[in-house]
């Protein structure tokens, strides 16, 4: 027994000297010899076990930090596919002169949310691989807030839908990678969620590019696309086992608010129909972004 405590003094000398106290659990600075240690030091079988502990504990809670990180990460980075489409959505209502108070505040709001959102992402050391991601995101958004700051024109609102949609695929990916590394089926959710944020947006800026003149079969193409893929994506969140009754709320107040949207949608693209999709594909947003905070939360349960 006497051998037994011995070896473990010496393990826990290694470790102190080695960055972990044994009070705390926390890395100090390092040392790298172990001289001192090839004795046995005086120290209570409390340190032992604490210092011991640190050392095989540590590394676990890592691991799980890091999990949950990614779980709000995959809300974060998908922000980025609606944001892109909602300031591209902004400056084509701009251009048509539609609601210009509120166009104005829905581009600073995207803005701000595009700041914040980095600087959450920069919290966490990713992975080499996830934070090339992150840093392809940012590299699309210098190039849209690049765009952004010309007066809108024809011209420009062409080239800067064609950002956005370059802008929206770069988040795409990202957020698909860091969805295979959270390592749970369930972080689909908060991808499909998210998704539906995207949606309500680009389904506005594509009525808005219709209206202001675009002859491209894309936009019209689109709008019934993604239409189609709102529907199934709500039907598909519904069916999911992982549901809470604020989840199931929120579920319900976006199927009545898609009734709204998708009516706006149908309508002539005359003041009034350009207005009540400017409108009611915000209040849309505002549900689906609270959805996939709720599936965000559900997720870092799971996690643990």
């Amino acid at each position: 027994m006497q051998q037994f405590l011995d070896a473990c003094q010496f393990a826990v000398c290694a470790l102190q000297q080695n960055g972990v106290s044994a009070q705390t659990g926390t890395v100090e600075p390092v040392v790298t010899s172990l001289t001192s240690c090839r004795r046995p030091r005086a120290a209570t079988r409390r340190a032992v076990v604490q210092t011991l502990a640190a050392a095989l504990f540590l590394p676990a809670m890592g691991a799980a930090q890091a999990q949950i990180a990614v779980s709000t990460a995959i809300n974060r980075i998908a922000r980025y596919r609606a944001l892109s489409q909602r300031m591209a959505k902004a400056y084509v209502q701009m251009h048509l002169g539609v609601l210009p108070d509120q166009a104005a505040s829905v581009m600073a709001s995207a803005k701000k949310l595009v700041r914040s959102g980095f600087d959450d992402l920069a919290s966490v050391p990713w992975p080499t691989e996830l934070a090339r991601q992150v840093d392809d995101v940012h590299k699309s958004v210098d190039a849209l807030e690049a765009l952004l700051v010309m007066p809108p024109t024809a011209q420009s609102v062409a080239a800067v839908a064609a950002q956005a949609d370059r802008m929206l695929a770069v988040a795409n990916a990202a957020t698909e990678a860091f969805e295979r590394s959270s390592n749970a089926a369930t972080a689909k959710l908060v991808n499909i969620a998210g998704r539906q944020r995207a949606l309500s947006q680009r389904l506005a800026k594509n009525y808005f590019l219709v209206a202001a003149g675009s002859d491209a079969k894309g936009p019209r193409e689109q709008l019934l696309s993604d239409a189609d893929e709102f529907r199934k994506a709500m039907a598909t969140l519904a069916a999911a086992p992982l549901s809470t009754p604020a989840i199931r709320d929120e579920l319900a107040l976006g199927d009545g608010q898609w009734v709204f949207f998708s009516s706006a949608l149908q309508r002539k693209a005359d003041a009034r129909g350009l207005a009540d999709v400017a409108t009611t594909s915000e209040r849309l947003l505002e549900v689906t972004d609270r959805l996939t905070g709720l599936y965000d939360a559900a997720l870092k349960q799971v996690l643990g």
